[in-house]
């Protein structure tokens, strides 16, 4: 087959331009790139029309990543501020937990431009305004793109060895795929949330370090004013902020109908900044770097990343792949390991000339065994939190969350939840009046325990993996049983 490039990259948002960075790096520059995007080249990577919308947080560990793999140093004007931690609170807010250590917040567009530049310097190629329809496959392999260019409505085709799909949570190039593989191609709505946020510039108001703070990201979880989900106020400044939350439609429908209410995604952000203090006269940020992003929703995965990630002659990455983090909806750690991992797999199945499902699959094998190991765990642990009402989440944060847990959750580990153990009498009268709760955390714990040592033995081949995903099924359903989660 004539190939156009040994790589199309579907997306050039940020697990795509990291993933043609890798690939560029790891190939010493040898492999021919393309990133197709469908937004103009002055605005690379807008996930919407309302802009390059998302939390805009992301651990400095994550950062430290690209540049240890990638010798890339993200500095200003894309870091745009620095952070100590995530601090989350308690629906009533007296109790907050750090669950991750320092970190950044992003401009997302001026990142954008970096990558796009970065990844110029490699080499790779770029193909804007140019809107993907559906992948071509010759047998059971996938062999290019097929879309149109938005300009003029003339056909798009280019073939390549490999195709990456970064077109995100909602891919058709995946719902569609034509051949037969491994990869899910659908996702439960239940596991998709609705989130918005703005940008905001404000006059300090009242000081309260529970609803702002210049040196922590802040999260409250609080299942009326972000039903099903949680809300952030993240700092971009000491008097900047981005400001949003997310919502499961099945929580909110419930909520609405338990509190007699009608509210939306935008009523129940208005709410949220209304009831802050220390917001005072919020206006849209002004910025030159922050225009047409300023405020926007969008929908984002809370489950475990894609079970198989690749096919014979396509992958997937960042959103395509559901790779967000199930507890908080993170995606942007995960698409730097991701797009990281799988340049340098798809750099080394070009220098094999091997472009199937087994030259891929070590992508599966070192994401989940580096980074992706976690998120079936966290993925029970979301969907249990999104049962519980608030005064069971005030009570087990204050009664059954211990400082081991705390050290577990910062670094992005599930808790033992020990304080719930039957032989411990120090809590046998806490566990007593909420035993239903105690169970429950309890389950979460021991799910977790195996679906981590699961998810460490991913399988080393595709004709291991039919036997491992129903062992994974079997797990997460005797769980969601356990916890009456239908």
């Amino acid at each position: 087959m004539n190939t156009d490039y040994d790589v199309i990259i579907a997306g050039g948002g940020l697990a795509g331009l990291t993933t043609a960075t890798s690939i560029a790096k790891h190939s010493n520059q040898q492999a021919r790139v393309l990133v197709v995007d469908r937004n103009p080249e002055s605005s690379p990577g807008q996930k919407t029309i309302s802009g390059w919308v998302c939390g805009d947080a992301v651990s400095k560990k994550s950062v430290d990543y690209i540049a240890k793999h990638l010798d890339i140093q993200y500095s200003r004007p894309e870091i745009e501020h620095e952070v100590k931690g995530v601090l989350m609170f308690s629906p009533d807010r007296t109790k907050s937990v750090l669950f991750e250590g320092e970190g950044y917040v992003l401009n997302r567009k001026l990142l954008a431009s970096r990558q796009v530049n970065e990844a110029k310097k490699l080499g790779v190629e770029f193909r804007f305004l140019v809107a993907l329809t559906h992948l071509k496959h010759q047998e059971s392999s996938i062999t290019g793109v097929v879309g149109r260019n938005i300009g003029d409505n003339s056909s798009f085709d280019a073939n390549a060895k490999i195709v990456v799909d970064a077109t995100g949570s909602a891919s058709k190039l995946r719902a569609n795929l034509p051949i037969n593989s491994f990869i899910q191609k659908e996702i439960d709505k239940n596991d998709l949330e609705s989130t918005g946020r703005y940008i905001y510039e404000f006059t300090p108001g009242k000081e309260d370090k529970t609803f702002f703070d210049p040196d922590y990201c802040i999260i409250h979880l609080d299942q009326d004013l972000a039903p099903g989900g949680y809300c952030w106020t993240f700092p971009k400044g000491v008097n900047k902020v981005n400001v949003g939350l997310g919502v499961q439609k099945k929580s909110l429908d419930l909520r609405n109908s338990r509190l007699g209410k009608t509210d939306n995604l935008p009523t129940l952000i208005n709410n949220y900044v209304e009831s802050n203090p220390v917001l005072k006269n919020p206006v849209l940020s002004k910025s030159s770097s922050d225009e047409g992003n300023t405020r926007g929703n969008w929908q984002v995965s809370v489950r475990r990343q894609n079970d198989c990630m690749v096919a014979n002659g396509y992958a997937l990455v960042g959103d395509a792949a559901w790779m967000a983090r199930p507890i908080d909806a993170g995606g942007i750690g995960p698409s730097f390991y991701g797009g990281v991992i799988l340049g340098k797999v798809i750099s080394n199945a070009l220098n094999s000339n091997d472009f199937s499902e087994s030259s891929l699959w070590p992508y599966n094998v070192e994401y989940v065994q580096t980074y992706g190991y976690q998120m079936p765990s966290f993925d029970v642990f979301r969907r249990y939190l999104q049962t519980l009402s608030n005064d069971q989440i005030n009570y087990g944060v204050r009664n059954f969350l211990s400082d081991t847990d705390i050290q577990l959750i910062i670094k992005r580990e599930h808790p033992t939840f020990n304080k719930v153990k039957l032989f411990n009498p120090m809590t046998w009268v806490k566990i007593a009046r909420q035993y239903k709760l105690a169970k429950g955390l309890r389950t979460t714990s021991k799910t977790s325990e195996l679906l981590i040592q699961h998810c460490l033995n991913y399988p080393q081949t595709p004709a291991e993996f039919p036997a491992w995903q129903n062992a994974l099924k079997k797990i997460l359903g005797n769980a969601f049983l356990k916890l009456g989660i239908a």
